[in-house]
């Protein structure tokens, strides 16, 4: 642990060499998602590969790059790419973006991903704020001996996504005429989509949409003590009846439609965070 605070410090204190901004508020574009960023009045923009300790994002859509600046107003760090377990990193390499903004001043996380829909009710598409989640990931990025300065042993997570940003994200969603599903995230590890009957099983657990991504990132926010706010957009219908075969460009494109409106709405929700 206590390398793993002398790698934040070192990422941290790269990023300060280059823009001594503070963050109040972090975002996290999953995949097609990354519209957010063009709106960004950015003071810097950093390659994540100049960034001590960041892996390269490998997954398709993910341009890896930290971007300081304004948005509306609001002081903002926008994590432009994720990493996933199955590109081979661990949960903890995945998450570490996540502690570095923290420790550049951010207290607020946005998480956005590209989801399948498993409620029969949601379209192509659509946005779905995350009230809950289900963890089907292998592992925990908080496995491992806990350094009391991060955060604590044992994390509740009672309220993994905080029910006032939500409120504020309804509110804006309703007074932009946009329609917001709200429903359940569950995380699986990938890269393979699913099966007919994994699609059945996980809507019979109670999941609305699903994915490979946001949920160790929450668990490490809670950990180090972040309030967050996460969204999916639906890029594909997971309807074990009528499946077909998935076209990943497809997948990518519908985000992109789909993170246009989300992109609308967090400019609105984010100034109020």
């Amino acid at each position: 642990m206590n390398d793993l605070k002398s790698k934040i410090e070192a990422a941290a204190d790269a990023v300060r060499s280059i823009c001594d901004r503070t963050p109040r508020v972090a975002v996290v574009t999953g995949t097609g998602l990354g519209g957010l960023a063009e709106a960004v009045n950015a003071e810097a923009v950093i390659p994540y590969a100049e960034i001590p300790h960041f892996p390269p994002p490998t997954a398709p859509s993910h341009r890896g790059r930290l971007l300081l600046g304004e948005l509306n107003g609001a002081s903002v760090a926008v994590l432009d790419g994720r990493f996933h377990s199955y590109e081979g990193y661990t949960l903890a390499e995945c998450t570490f973006p996540i502690r570095v903004v923290r420790a550049l001043g951010a207290e607020t996380l946005v998480l956005t991903n590209a989801a399948g829909g498993l409620n029969p009710s949601f379209e192509l598409a659509d946005t779905m704020l995350i009230e809950d989640h289900i963890d089907f990931l292998s592992g925990n990025p908080l496995t491992g001996p806990n350094d009391d300065s991060l955060g604590p042993r044992f994390p509740d997570m009672y309220e993994p996504y905080d029910r006032g940003l939500m409120a504020i994200a309804r509110e804006e969603a309703s007074a932009g005429g946009m329609t917001l599903r709200d429903g359940v995230f569950v995380a699986v590890p990938g890269p393979n989509l699913e099966t007919r009957a994994e699609y059945r099983m996980l809507r019979g657990f109670g999941a609305d949409v699903v994915g490979m991504s946001t949920v160790p990132e929450c668990i490490v926010a809670k950990h180090c003590g972040m309030k967050t706010l996460a969204f999916s957009v639906v890029t594909d219908l997971c309807d074990p009846e009528r499946l077909e075969p998935v076209d990943i460009a497809k997948i990518i494109a519908t985000a992109e439609r789909g993170g246009a409106a989300l992109s609308k709405l967090l400019q609105r929700v984010i100034p109020r965070l």
